[in-house]
């Protein structure tokens, strides 16, 4: 690679295997890159729009400088310069420089490769020395020194998406809180609970909301089960899992390097071969995502229902007005936020087929169409995150409860009689029940009128601690 010795053209020239191109006198990136950027003109969407794929692939570059240090593979100035230009960028500097498209052919090596081009340039410029001088540090020579694209790329898809699993669980967790907190501001509002959208038996609306918050704590635990299985990495099996051109040493050196850098708990595959050719544990992941956005657009479908209205429907609740809900209504307003959520929910399932078609489509020793399966797998995390925060901020924190509608419905509900059956008997509560819906008079009216019970053994089965299961608070009796 010589640069261009004319200031004006601003260009330097680098050649691979298939020949020259220009690139840029300013960019970090190079010849590689150039190539996947005219082959694979595809998603409309670099490989930097999700950065933490960045920032880890700069954690395994930067362990495998360190960890080739170590053993005597690469001298210290070139180790400290790499080091240093992979520290910037999990810093988050340069971030436009890694513009591969996430969609591309060869199992990834257009992402190893432009990132190998950006640390090492970035080093050039540290050491005072021009882009492109890579007589003195090389991209494949240097800083791709004792890996493969096989284990760095599937190393730095774990690695990230045990970075973007720290977000999501957090957003979780927030908004498995506020629906508990309304659970708890709800607590005394008894409502008519349904089953296959007909009434059922009474419940509190904090029962309600206290059962969302459960739900999604369940699937905080169920994601968090993968990261031992993320942790499982392959660094040292360079192309194929023999481990040639991985010098003695290397492969425990660069995990521990690994774990280090990244704080992650990180281990080396038991077996090199299976784990390059083996991607299951993607398989999982998507898996988890899925289970998870799909609860949520329950969790949002039901929103949906119990604020259905405002007159027609079923009013129980109501949802913060965000926008105005329609062109040619006026005074319309539609639940936003939870449409936006399970949209998400259906673009995360649909990913989980890309991933396990992706997945199975592996050949032999290694599987082609990692990126697919990462650019999917990131999308969905990052989207299923974003869902979570704004169903959080934007809806549920703001939801109020129609008490007045609740209470209504409860008092005129022939729900109640469920309670009255173990102490009447089946048959003549379910005769209760259809003569209080063909006349529109309450339960409690027809078996104070009937006789079938006293008032106060009447008030006693009714009592809101009966209906709900909720006991009592013992000092109000």
């Amino acid at each position: 690679m010589t640069p261009t010795s004319t200031a004006a053209e601003l260009i330097r020239t680098e050649t691979d295997s298939i020949g020259s191109m220009e690139i840029p006198a300013s960019a970090y990136w190079g010849v590689h890159t150039a190539r996947a950027n005219e082959n694979f003109p595809i998603a409309g969407r670099p490989i930097s729009v999700y950065p933490n794929f960045v920032r880890a692939f700069a954690c395994v570059k930067q362990a495998a400088a360190r960890a080739n240090l170590e053993i005597g593979a690469l001298d210290e100035q070139r180790a400290a310069l790499i080091s240093q230009a992979c520290e910037e960028i999990r810093a988050g500097a340069l971030d436009d420089e890694f513009r591969v498209g996430v969609v591309q052919g060869g199992a990834g090596t257009s992402t190893n490769m432009n990132v190998n081009e950006v640390v090492t340039n970035r080093a050039l410029e540290l050491a005072g020395r021009p882009k492109g001088d890579y007589a003195f540090i090389n991209p494949n020579d240097h800083t791709n020194h004792s890996q493969s694209t096989n284990d760095t790329y599937p190393t730095a898809i774990k690695i990230a998406l045990a970075f973007s699993l720290d977000n999501l669980l957090a957003e979780l967790r927030l908004l498995a809180e506020s629906f508990a907190a309304k659970g708890r501001e709800f607590a005394d509002i008894v409502k008519v609970g349904r089953t296959q959208l007909q009434d059922a038996v009474p419940m509190t609306l904090g029962q309600e909301f206290t059962a969302f918050s459960v739900t999604l704590l369940e699937d905080v635990d169920r994601l968090h089960e993968t990261i031992p299985l993320l942790g499982e990495v392959n660094m040292g099996a360079t192309a194929i899992g023999t481990g040639i051109n991985a010098p003695v040493g290397y492969q425990d050196a660069v995990v521990r390097h690994l774990r280090e850098i990244t704080g992650l708990d990180l281990v080396s595959a038991g077996d090199l071969v299976e784990s390059t050719s083996d991607t299951g544990v993607f398989v999982t992941f998507s898996g988890a995502l899925k289970r998870s956005a799909l609860k949520l657009s329950k969790i949002s479908n039901d929103l949906r229902l119990l604020s259905s209205g405002p007159q027609a429907g079923f009013g129980e609740i109501d949802l913060p007005a965000r926008q105005a809900g329609s062109s040619i209504m006026p005074g319309k307003v539609n639940p936003v936020i939870p449409e936006s959520v399970s949209q998400v929910a259906y673009s995360i399932a649909g990913a989980d087929v890309t991933v396990s078609m992706a997945v199975e489509a592996g050949q032999l020793q290694l599987n082609a169409f990692e990126p697919i399966i990462a650019h999917s797998l990131f999308q969905s995390v990052t989207w299923l995150e974003r869902a979570c925060r704004t169903l959080r901020v934007n809806c549920v924190d703001g939801i109020t409860a129609n008490s007045d509608t609740l209470g209504d419905t409860v008092a005129r509900s022939v729900t109640v009689i469920t309670a009255l059956a173990p102490v009447i008997g089946y048959a003549p509560a379910a005769k209760l029940a259809k003569e209080a819906l063909a006349t529109g008079e309450t339960v409690a009216d027809l078996v104070t009128k009937q006789g079938v019970l006293g008032a106060d053994a009447l008030d006693e089965v009714l009592t809101p601690s009966r209906l709900t299961g909720i006991p009592a608070d013992p000092e109000i009796g």
